[in-house]
């Protein structure tokens, strides 16, 4: 088993890694979550995926969280006659919202919201940003176009709009079919694609409630014009470079992500690094010099959670993509610079409220006193144990709420007994990025005498867990009794 690490991986499940042999191997080589990608798939093979886990988890003494990835308001263009068409630069290229597959004059694109927004001179870039046209006329579904950078263009690739705010909710119907899907097969996280501002937050908000937590995608440059309040609204940010990528300047997207990471840390929320983080992985077992130090840099800036997308969904390696994140790293935690730069950037936010205060202190003493072996948070709303692991304390975090919808939030885990029977513990581990093994002592009741008093006094601790060193967060619910 590897060794524990404050930064998680989180594992695109799919072709290459559906399987219960090799969803096992992905975690005995450190995978701590699995994305289940719903723009692929079929229910029946997310169910089918999900219960696999979810045992392996079980077998395991492990929790391993779920976050279920809707597909969001992907535009995509229709199909074509032959296939694909080969676009030249310079040649005129028609988009109307005909039912007809395309050619190399025309396609359909089926959203009307596009054209509403669409004005003279805007641009348009379809298949990943490969291709790029020049919007010359447009209508109420017809637009006229100039092909300024050419290249193959298949059926159903995407659209991109750069600087363009589509009137539309991050929320599609298939997504609400979905999502209700996943809610009641028991996920633990709630992915939000094409999160474009708040509203998009709280309009999840109201559908999701407390049934699980939810994680906001930011690959739209209209999502970084509201990032700060858009963080506050989410339980987790992913910066989705590759959107992200196609939509802002390519030589922004280091600096966005900066940006976004120190954002969620003075925020104390969860932040992912996602897309091409090991991309060459997908075909070689070894990764390039850059990828490498691209998961090292996300690390020592303090992401939470690094991401394979393709790697161990549809590459050739994904157990050994997997292995080489993990080293990754595991090498960089044991750098001492690690510790001095999160120390460095918690500097510029202990004073901006109570509880940051006391958690920094909390940590600073925990530092300084050799012989503590974790640091106790009781939360109501999961934020002070957030405020606690956003210090990267180099001990385990122990968190005790009395709210159901914190522990519900997360999974139920085994069920343990305190010394009065009478008091149901439900101890979900806490998932992305924070995630750990905790284990309980049972309490053993003195014997009585003949006098009727006990011969000694209670052999069990006054809170009798064990949490192992290295791990970061466990979440203990006590209901009010």
């Amino acid at each position: 088993m590897p060794q524990k690490t404050h930064t998680k991986i989180l594992a695109t499940i799919g072709p290459s890694s559906a399987s219960k042999e090799q969803i096992e191997k992905l975690i005995d080589a450190g995978c701590d979550a699995f994305r289940f990608n719903f723009s692929h798939g079929t229910h029946a093979e997310h169910k089918e995926r999900f219960e696999i886990v979810r045992k392996l988890s079980k077998e395991k003494n492990r929790h391993i969280t779920l976050v279920a990835d809707m597909q969001g308001p992907k535009l995509r263009v229709g199909e074509f006659r032959d296939g694909s068409v080969m676009l030249k630069e310079g040649q005129k290229f028609v988009l109307d919202m005909e039912h007809e597959p395309g050619d190399e004059s025309r396609v359909e694109l089926p959203h009307k919201e596009i054209f509403e927004a669409l004005k003279a001179g805007e641009k348009l870039l379809l298949n990943d940003g490969n291709i790029a046209l020049l919007v010359k006329e447009c209508g109420k579904n017809r637009a006229v176009t100039e092909v300024l950078v050419g290249g193959p263009l298949s059926g159903h690739k995407g659209v991109n709009l750069p600087n363009i705010k589509l009137p539309i909710s991050a929320i599609t119907e298939k997504d609400r079919n979905d999502l209700e899907f996943a809610l009641k097969l028991g996920f633990d996280w709630i992915s939000l694609s094409f999160v474009q501002s708040a509203n998009d937050v709280r309009e999840a908000r109201e559908l999701i409630g407390d049934r699980a937590w939810i994680i906001s995608k930011l690959e739209k440059p209209s999502a970084i014009d509201d990032l700060e309040e858009i963080i506050k609204l989410s339980d987790g940010i992913m910066v989705a470079r590759g959107d992200l990528g196609v939509e802002c300047p390519l030589p922004t997207v280091p600096v966005l992500q900066k940006r976004i990471v120190t954002a969620c840390r003075k925020y104390a929320r969860p932040v992912i690094i996602a897309t091409q983080m090991l991309e060459s992985m997908i075909k070689v077992p070894t990764p390039t010099r850059a990828e490498v130090s691209d998961v090292a840099t996300a690390v020592y800036d303090g992401a939470d959670t690094v991401m394979l997308s393709a790697e161990t969904a549809a590459g050739a390696y994904p157990v050994e993509a997997v292995k080489m994140m993990n080293s990754v790293i595991t090498q960089v935690e044991s750098d001492p610079l690690f510790f001095k730069l999160m120390e460095n950037s918690r500097l510029n936010n202990c004073c901006s409220g109570e509880a940051d205060s006391i958690t920094f202190a909390a940590s600073d003493i925990s530092s300084i006193l050799k012989k503590v072996a974790c640091i106790v948070t009781y939360t109501s709303s999961g934020l002070t144990t957030f405020l606690t692991a956003r210090e990267r304390p180099n001990l385990p975090i122990l968190a005790i709420t009395s709210e159901p919808k914190v522990a519900d939030a997360l999974v139920a885990a085994p069920q343990a007994t305190f010394p009065k029977p009478e008091i149901a513990t439900v101890l979900p581990l806490i998932s992305i990025p924070l995630v750990s093994s905790i284990w309980f002592t049972k309490y053993n009741p003195p014997k009585p005498v003949a006098s009727g008093r006990i011969n000694e006094p209670p052999n069990s601790r006054p809170l009798p867990v064990k949490v192992p060193v290295n791990s970061r967060v466990s979440f203990l619910y006590i209901p009010n009794i």
